[in-house]
């Protein structure tokens, strides 16, 4: 009816609200109405004497539309938001109501931040639409599976270099272990990975993709008898006895891929308060919020105990996670690497060495065992320069007029010139 206010009112008060008039017509008595509100007889006896004198917004709760009496004071939202935007100002709500905690001794809930940045309009999330792939359930114990890949991103922002992180994820328990590297590849694989077996041991089998750095796109490998194609990432970890799985898609090792989606956005953030410039400086910095994160963030595995296996003694791990090369040995006791020439100072009958590039980037020149004692040539003797032959031209001779081969073209341009004049039209072209 025009002229009253509007009742916005749920639909339990609705319902209360009608078992009340009917309390107060006499439709039904006190008892009846406190059976149906499932309430005291004294209260439903309270909420016809508000209905009667207040009609029928008497029916909604004294509280609604007033202040929470826990509620913060507009002093601290100007506190938060001014935060935000001088400091925080690219943090997710839940990042930034922890940050608020650690560092500034503010606390609010991170539902509490992102409705006062939402307020603010700083902060919209945006939903996406994700294609569904079917759950693959977590491995039962910690180092049944190690989740491996390498993230390019700029870790430093504009304060230093790019960098990639090399991050390991353990599929039961979901703990990570990390390092900062200049590039991807084989050499940075091997250190980090000989990193984390020296922490936790070895796994039992690691989850990689398919980039050359782990799989090999079709270069043969000589050094097994089996002539396998393996990487040399590949081959390092059959000397150490772990299986390699392949994913076939960054959705099957969804777990390493979701995590630098966290670290991405958390880690790069970490970084800049904590004012890192360099990859040194992140990679200290990253031993501790390790620690934190897998505080945090880790889950117990399905059954207890620790699948990693240790190392054997006298397993020299520098001599497997390093680059192999089989090289032929020269006559002159010569290899050539890499485009240089290097000179074995001793003397063998084997024809075959082996070269390894280790992780310190040193090299060495294997006869088995054994190491070879050998220097760089730096100057190469210059190739004696081929005699240049000297070509002589046959002179042109001029055709005669009289030859056959002119007289048989003239007469073939004259019959062309022929059927030209008396080609008949085209049909339509005599309409």
């Amino acid at each position: 009816m025009a002229g009253q206010d509007i009742l916005m009112a749920t639909s339990e008060e609705l319902r209360k609200l009608h078992i009340i008039r009917k309390a107060l017509e006499g439709s039904i008595s006190q008892t009846e109405a406190a059976e149906y509100l499932e309430l005291s007889v004294r209260q439903v006896s309270r909420l016809q004497i508000r209905v009667k004198e207040e009609g029928d917004k008497g029916i909604l709760h004294r509280s609604r539309g007033s202040r929470s009496h826990n509620a913060f004071g507009e002093e601290v939202y100007n506190l938060v938001i001014s935060l935000y935007r001088q400091k925080y100002y690219d943090f997710g709500p839940t990042l930034f109501s922890e940050k608020l905690y650690e560092d500034e001794g503010v606390t609010i809930s991170d539902e509490t931040a992102r409705q006062w940045l939402i307020r603010a309009g700083l902060w919209q999330r945006a939903r996406k639409k994700v294609k569904h792939y079917q759950r693959r359930q977590r491995r039962w114990q910690f180092g049944q599976l190690v989740q491996i890949d390498g993230s390019h991103h700029k870790w430093l922002e504009d304060r230093g270099p790019k960098s990639v992180l090399m991050a390991y994820i353990d599929d039961a328990t979901s703990r990570i272990y990390g390092r900062f590297y200049e590039y991807e590849g084989t050499i940075p694989a091997m250190d980090s990975f000989l990193r984390y077996i020296r922490k936790n041991g070895l796994p039992l089998s690691v989850y990689v993709d398919k980039h050359t750095t782990y799989k090999s796109p079709g270069r043969r490998d000589y050094y097994f008898d089996d002539e396998e194609t393996l990487s040399q990432f590949e081959r390092a970890m059959k000397e150490l006895g772990v299986q390699v799985i392949h994913a076939h898609s960054p959705q099957a090792k969804g777990r390493v891929e979701r995590l630098f989606g966290t670290l991405q956005d958390r880690l790069v953030k970490e970084l800049r308060l904590a004012n890192i410039s360099s990859i040194e400086e992140a990679n200290i910095f990253l031993q501790g919020y390790l620690a934190k994160h897998n505080r945090r963030f880790a889950v117990k595995a399905a059954q207890a105990g620790d699948m990693h296996r240790k190392t054997t003694e006298g397993l020299d791990l520098k001599r497997i996670l390093c680059n192999k090369t089989e090289r032929v040995v020269k006559n002159d006791y010569t290899v050539s690497y890499k485009g240089k020439l290097y000179q074995i100072m001793e003397a063998f009958e084997q024809s075959t060495v082996m070269v390894e590039e280790r992780l310190n980037g040193k090299m060495e020149i294997m006869l088995g065992d054994r190491a070879l004692s050998y220097v760089e040539i730096k100057e190469r003797p210059e190739k004696e320069q081929k005699s240049t032959r000297l070509i002589r031209k046959r002179p042109s001779i001029a055709m005669p007029a009289d030859h056959p081969y002119k007289k048989t073209r003239e007469l073939m341009l004259k019959g062309n010139r022929l059927k030209k004049q008396h080609k008949q039209p085209a049909p339509w072209a005599l309409q």
